[in-house]
């Protein structure tokens, strides 16, 4: 089902890896991603690693708590056997230590919960390098 894809992602090729220990969370970002991305949530770190060996991502969604639970140098890890792969950690709140930690350690971005499909595309669609439009608003007096 394409709800509001854009035509020109659909011929691109853009492989992104989902590895999120909350299930509702990684079910609502394949449903959101998979109209305009090979979009994959992997169960945990090993079967992302084990599966970038043949399929290499160009972007990792990674849960937080996967992060709390091995680590901020899980960050460091992951953009070493995934060839310097971009990353955004999926969590409740930017201010997180946990969160700012991994930023530290080179992760990309954020994606904020709950989730909307217009702010998830956006932020995958800059975190691949894709042209994303600004929505400005304007007030008119």
């Amino acid at each position: 089902m394409q709800i509001g894809a854009d035509t020109q992602h659909l011929f691109e090729n853009k492989r992104i890896f989902v590895v999120e220990n909350d299930e509702i969370n990684s079910m609502g970002l394949q449903f959101m991603l998979a109209d305009e991305n090979e979009t994959h949530v992997l169960s945990g770190i090993s079967a992302a690693m084990d599966k970038a060996r043949d399929w290499p991502p160009h972007l990792v969604l990674l849960g937080i708590g996967l992060v709390r639970s091995e680590g901020v140098s899980l960050i460091g890890v992951i953009k070493t056997a995934m060839n310097n792969v971009r990353i955004l950690l999926v969590c409740d709140s930017a201010d997180d230590d946990t969160v700012q930690a991994a930023l530290s350690q080179g992760a990309h971005g954020t994606l904020l919960t709950p989730l909307r499909i217009e702010t998830v595309r956006r932020k995958v669609d800059s975190a691949l390098g894709r042209a994303v439009p600004l929505n400005i608003p304007v007030v008119r007096s």
